[in-house]
């Protein structure tokens, strides 16, 4: 076409822009439909786990699924060989990933080739931390390698005469003796070798009753030989192990406490290290200020509630008063579902996200046992909500805590952390969506993205009374006292009972409930980092909802859409998702996501 004028010019200027957006937005849109359940890096990464998992399944003992306690127990450690295996297997898909090209891959192919190297160089690091332990305490398993050998001949079932394994394990016992007399005289022993040294003889009592069970009344001379000495090594074996962990010595400088709660600080270097392998650019002094000053805003935000509930600056009897509140013995998975449909009903008034029919059909519902009660005090959530309230075997006392704990205004604000948009819609996407990234979970998405909710709804008004704020402003000090509390225990700053007093004194806690939250967080086998994951977490991702949202670049449902679509990756990886980040195959976290400066 001949341009005639300047305005014809001009408007096929326009035009051609028009086009290009056009274009341009539907090869976006076809590029996120084409990479919304895979990646060019996704057949790798499922590979990649399938071969670790090879490894694990073949030099594991065959029984360690009979009993969850013992496959814990057993996965701990790995076998020297095991281990070797699993360091060269690792270093292979890192040559394979290193000639592979990063350039040409989409946004979604290179974040998936940087997750996976992430977990790769983090299992290496743990792997190599392993074999430098184990090779400290070697000199107190001098017969491993006897029972090692045992069970590599089991796995191709060699004939094993019975009288020579009757004499091999004796010889074995004997060893042990030896060994275990000369451990018994040691003072003490740093925390993690005297813990490797139990999980290395509770690993390898599990693979020498792999080793017997194979054999045992199969084979005639094994079973007449074999079983009495067999009984006499596997109780050493465990005595043995019961003895490692009473040498662990903390190296720290905090003094033992009365609470009863047993953990093991992992120091400043560890605490970084994690961190720079969560993606949070952070020193643990850092998050504690930024938890300091998000706990101040609480305070602030407590305090006018508590004015007009009429308690002027006395929040804690404005908090007596929610406690209170509770319902009648047997009304409370009769409330959950009442909160659930408030939440619901709020956030589908708003179109703040999609929620298929089938993820609102088919939650469930089920009652915490006791037992559990005592790490976990109040309901959690995923696939079901498990509720947390008192059964006719707890204390008065008891009783009494766990349903001020898990009164209406407290369980208001984190039913739809447990339900949905939170955990249970998280299940309900993750396994539908991109699931080959599940072994790149992280809790700061896990909880980050359900403790977002929370803030979220705070900030659009669905605590309308006092009380209601009361209810959710606890949860959020709660959240900021995780971090302060956890980071300083793992500094060596504090023990558990100063925890426990400053979940009480802080956040008004019940006593029971504070002590639950404390054990759950030191020995329930979370990561160090899994309470701090929560509000930091939720913080990222409401910086992101303020870069794609506030910014009018993508409406609330399009961006929690596009979120949860990602799976539970890092939030720096969705970032760089959403924002199309510039990437290359070195990176290292950077995404400064709170201004302290507010």
């Amino acid at each position: 076409m001949q341009i005639t004028s300047k305005r014809s010019y001009v408007l096929l200027t326009v035009l051609c822009v028009i086009i290009c957006a056009f274009w341009g937005n539907a090869q976006t849109s076809a590029t996120a439909g084409m990479y919304e359940q895979t990646s060019e890096i996704a057949g790798t990464i499922i590979q990649y786990g399938q071969d670790i998992n090879a490894i694990k399944d073949f030099y594991s003992p065959y029984n360690v699924n009979e009993h969850a306690e013992d496959q814990y127990k057993m996965n701990v450690l790995n076998s020297p060989e095991q281990r070797k295996r699993l360091i060269e297997i690792n270093n292979d898909y890192l040559k394979k990933l290193d000639n592979s090209d990063f350039n040409s891959l989409s946004i979604y192919g290179k974040v998936d080739y940087i997750l996976l190297k992430k977990r790769i160089n983090f299992d290496l690091n743990d792997l190599k931390k392993e074999d430098d332990q184990y090779a400290q305490v070697t000199k107190y398993l001098s017969f491993a390698d006897a029972i090692y050998t045992l069970e590599k001949m089991r796995r191709r079932g060699a004939y094993m005469d019975g009288e020579k394994v009757a004499a091999e394990l004796n010889n074995i016992l004997k060893q042990l003796k030896t060994d275990s007399a000369v451990f018994v005289k040691i003072p003490s022993l740093d925390m993690p070798l005297a813990k490797i040294t139990r999980d290395a003889l509770l690993g390898l009592k599990g693979r020498l009753k792999d080793f017997y069970g194979f054999y045992n009344t199969y084979d005639p001379a094994f079973t007449w030989w074999v079983p009495e000495p067999y009984k006499v090594l596997n109780n050493a074996l465990q005595k043995y192990s019961e003895l490692a962990i009473t040498k662990g010595k903390i190296n720290t400088t905090q003094k033992n406490d009365s609470s009863g709660i047993k953990g093991v600080p992992i120091g400043r270097d560890e605490l970084i290290r994690q961190l720079k392998a969560e993606m949070i650019p952070y020193t643990p002094e850092e998050l504690i200020q930024l938890a300091n000053k998000e706990f101040a805003w609480c305070d602030k935000e407590m305090l006018k509630a508590s004015q007009e509930m009429g308690f002027g600056n006395d929040w804690k009897k404005a908090l007596e008063k929610v406690k209170n509140s509770y319902v009648p013995v047997g009304h409370q998975p009769e409330l959950i579902v009442k909160l659930y449909n408030d939440a619901i009903s709020f956030i589908k008034e708003r179109d703040l996200i999609t929620i298929p029919p089938l993820a609102e059909e088919t939650w469930g519902m089920v009652m915490m046992s006791p037992e559990r009660q005592l790490v976990n005090p109040f309901f959690t959530g995923g696939k079901e909500i498990s509720i947390s309230y008192p059964t006719n075997t707890m204390r008065a006392e008891d009783k009494l805590m766990s349903m001020r704990g898990n009164n209406p205004y407290f369980s208001r604000g984190t039913v739809q952390h447990e339900l949905i948009p939170g955990h249970n819609l998280q299940y309900f996407m993750n396994s539908r969506y991109k699931a080959y990234r599940q072994d790149f979970t992280t809790p700061f998405a896990t909880e980050g993205w359900s403790l977002y909710w929370e803030l979220l709804l705070y900030d659009k008004g669905f605590a309308k009374t006092p009380e209601e704020r009361v209810g959710m402003l606890f949860w959020r000090m709660h959240r900021c006292a995780r971090i302060i509390f956890s980071l300083n225990y793992h500094l060596g700053k504090w023990t558990p009972q100063q925890c426990i007093d400053f979940l009480v004194d802080r956040v008004g806690h019940e006593k029971a409930n504070a002590e639950g939250e404390v054990r759950r967080s030191f020995e329930g086998g979370y990561s160090p980092l899994y309470q701090v994951a929560y509000l930091l977490g939720g913080l990222q991702l409401m910086d992101l909802k303020k870069e794609m949202v506030d910014s009018g670049k993508m409406t609330f449902k399009q961006f929690h859409d596009a979120v949860i679509k990602e799976n539970l990756i890092p939030i720096e990886m969705i970032r760089a998702t959403l924002t199309n980040q510039p990437l290359n195959k070195d990176f290292t976290t950077s995404w400064k996501f709170y201004d302290f400066s507010k």
